[in-house]
């Protein structure tokens, strides 16, 4: 396939999955079997412009962190989103220390896309009575979503965004206040986590990208113009409906995945 349509296909595939709870990683697995592998330094560049729709999204947020001493009422969720991001960040260190690396094949992330699925039915059940939630983000719960998006982290299809939106909800949080730390959390955590994987890539192995400028900037801007606009359609659709129809669709992902293991198809 031409490389640019590659890259296009590929940053829409990111661009949408990023932040939806159905795991980007499943799916650009299986975009890469048939569109062909891309560099580390391409999957980079698409998961910064995703990172990039979502500061555009949360700008004034995100201002007020960068201007911190003229909103000192934004101090505390800013402590907050800085405890969460301590905590991935060092049991993320650990974890990879430990020599943990993505799976060569499909068996663990089929396992982990059934596990989410489980894990948002449970969530969706557990808080379906609740009769009020809360719109602060508490220090435990800060805590408790840091350490879930390691939990996703080192689970591949598992999907961070279903593992820290609902654990927050699970402690009480409303969806919009849920969803809204998760994604400012995303920002550094996936800054930090490309920086180091780009790092890693050129600095240690020494491995140059082998994809073209333009290839990289089409896969960037793609990538963030349709996370900016699947941000927007979740960010409505969680007003009114809860996360059950997703789980649906990962158990078919999921199905189909294990369809193409049936059929003798290996990740490469």
């Amino acid at each position: 396939m031409n490389e640019l349509w590659q890259a296009i296909l590929l940053g829409i595939i990111e661009g949408v999955t990023e932040f939806l709870p159905i795991s980007s990683t499943g799916h650009l697995l299986v975009a890469e079997h048939w569109l062909g592998e891309k560099s580390e330094t391409f999957n980079i560049f698409i998961q910064l412009g995703a990172v990039l729709a979502v500061c555009l999204i949360y700008k004034q947020r995100v201002s007020s962190f960068l201007f911190l001493w003229k909103h000192t009422d934004k101090i505390p969720y800013f402590l907050k989103l800085f405890l969460a991001f301590t905590i991935t960040s060092i049991l993320g260190l650990g974890v990879k220390k430990m020599g943990w690396e993505l799976p060569k094949d499909l068996g663990p992330v089929i396992i982990a896309i059934f596990g989410g699925a489980f894990w948002i039915y449970f969530a969706e059940k557990a808080t379906v009575h609740r009769q009020s939630f809360a719109e602060e983000i508490s220090w435990l719960t800060a805590i408790c979503v840091g350490v879930s998006q390691v939990v996703a982290g080192i689970l591949p299809g598992f999907s961070r965004s279903a593992a820290t939106i609902l654990m927050a909800v699970l402690l009480g949080v409303s969806r919009p206040a849920a969803t809204e730390f998760a994604f400012l959390l995303g920002i550094p955590t996936m800054f930090a986590a490309s920086l180091f994987s780009w790092i890693e890539e050129t600095h240690f192995l020494k491995t140059p990208s082998i994809d073209s400028p333009l290839t990289l900037a089409i896969g960037f801007f793609i990538s963030a113009i349709v996370a900016f606009i699947s941000v927007k359609w979740l960010l409505s659709f969680i007003q009114t409906h809860t996360f059950i129809p997703f789980v649906w669709y990962r158990i078919i992902l999921g199905f189909f995945l294990l369809a193409l293991l049936a059929f003798g198809w290996k990740a490469v």
